[in-house]
């Protein structure tokens, strides 16, 4: 594959270059800005009535991800109707492994279906060749070309991929979603990890190569989504989540070193600060269990990382008194150091738009009310 312990810092001085890119840039530089950008996790989906119309002329899931016009105008849905701060790449997190091999559908109630799954070292065999990767997904970095014409000079475009472990989920499971108890690859991981290891190698390579290719298309930040990354136990944590994204993050950052990574893992808890130093990550998205001022203290405070989140999905769906207030208390905690609006996951199906546009402009109306980029 070719691709210690940090002082503690403060954000990075503001200098004209920095003060004229975008919102979201500048946060993800270690920025304290005058207002915390926000964008949403899955903000185009499910949710939108237009989403749903664009996803079955395209012919289903796997059509939509795989046509460029489909998903350019899928990204661009949500930007139109509401004031956020950066599009994020239509794409699916499996498409990485059926680019590798495995064949991907959709089926109802089940999510992404992947075949056959990989349940042996003689299984990963027949997938440790990339050689076809970039064939497979030159339609997702067609997207992204396309998304650098068209978005609002304002908007910042996110890449992204998931991380290595959380694809390996998918492909060793079968599915990706759900609720499975990920009781094969846990097994798999824990009782044989040297076996596992070569599949962990090869998403790692695939995925170094994967988020290159979306940056050189013109993708401003990239983030890597390790969703199941908080279903492991502490050592494993370190070996299938920690290692693998460090090694991607130090590949990308000798490539391009000037492109903010933002890492999500999901579940992390205690973790999350050992996980933050360890990767290098420009940024860390935070879940809705993690608590605002812990967040404060050990990651902005005493790392001087930029932190993402993390508004519970429910709540947007509540909306009212409830959406209001928890979104206050969030940004009182947070915009005392670099920080980007978001949820602590994905919008669910089930949001009413009118909540979103009074999230975003909730957030937009807020003034950090110290000089920016000064901590407390």
């Amino acid at each position: 594959m070719d691709i210690g312990t940090r002082e503690e810092v403060s954000p990075k001085p503001v200098s004209g270059s920095v003060q004229s890119k975008k919102l979201l840039l500048r946060a993800l530089a270690g920025e304290r800005t005058e207002r915390p950008p926000i964008w949403l996790m899955r903000q185009a989906g499910r949710y939108l009535p237009e989403y749903h119309r664009v996803r079955e002329a395209a012919g289903g899931m796997v059509g939509l991800c795989n046509s460029p016009e489909h998903a350019v105008e899928v990204t661009l849905q949500p930007i139109r109707r509401f004031p956020l701060d950066a599009a994020i790449l239509f794409a699916d997190l499996p498409q990485v492994a059926a680019a590798l091999g495995q064949t991907l559908d959709y089926r109802v109630g089940d999510g992404p279906v992947l075949t056959p799954p990989v349940r042996s070292a003689a299984d990963i065999a027949d997938f440790l060749s990339v050689s076809r990767l970039h064939e497979e997904l030159a339609p997702v970095y067609e997207t992204v070309r396309q998304l650098t014409r068209v978005l609002p000079a304002e908007t910042a475009l996110i890449g992204y991929a998931g991380a290595p472990w959380t694809i390996a989920t998918y492909m060793v499971e079968g599915r990706g979603g759900g609720p499975s108890e990920h009781s094969v690859v846990k097994q798999w991981a824990l009782s044989d990890p040297d076996g596992f290891q070569p599949l962990i190698d090869m998403l790692t390579t695939a995925i170094i190569q994967f988020l290159g290719r979306q940056i050189e298309a013109g993708a401003e930040a990239v983030q890597l989504f390790d969703t199941w990354a908080g279903i492991l136990p502490d050592a494993f944590f370190e070996r299938w989540c920690v290692r693998p994204v460090a090694t991607i993050i130090a590949a990308l950052k000798t490539q391009y070193p000037d492109v903010p990574i933002i890492a999500f893992p999901r579940g992390a808890g205690l973790a999350y600060d050992g996980f933050a130093e360890a990767t290098g990550a420009d940024c860390i998205g935070l879940d809705a269990t993690v608590p605002l001022e812990w967040a404060a203290q050990k990651l902005q405070r005493r790392l001087g990382r930029c932190v993402q989140g993390n508004l519970d999905p429910q709540l947007l769906v509540a909306g009212g008194p409830a959406l209001y207030a928890e979104t206050e208390r969030i940004l009182r905690a947070l915009s005392g150091g670099p920080f980007v609006f978001n949820l602590g996951h994905g919008i669910v199906k089930t949001t009413p738009l009118e909540h979103v546009s009074a999230l975003a402009e909730q957030v937009r109306a807020w003034t950090t009310p110290t000089p920016p980029n000064r901590l407390e």
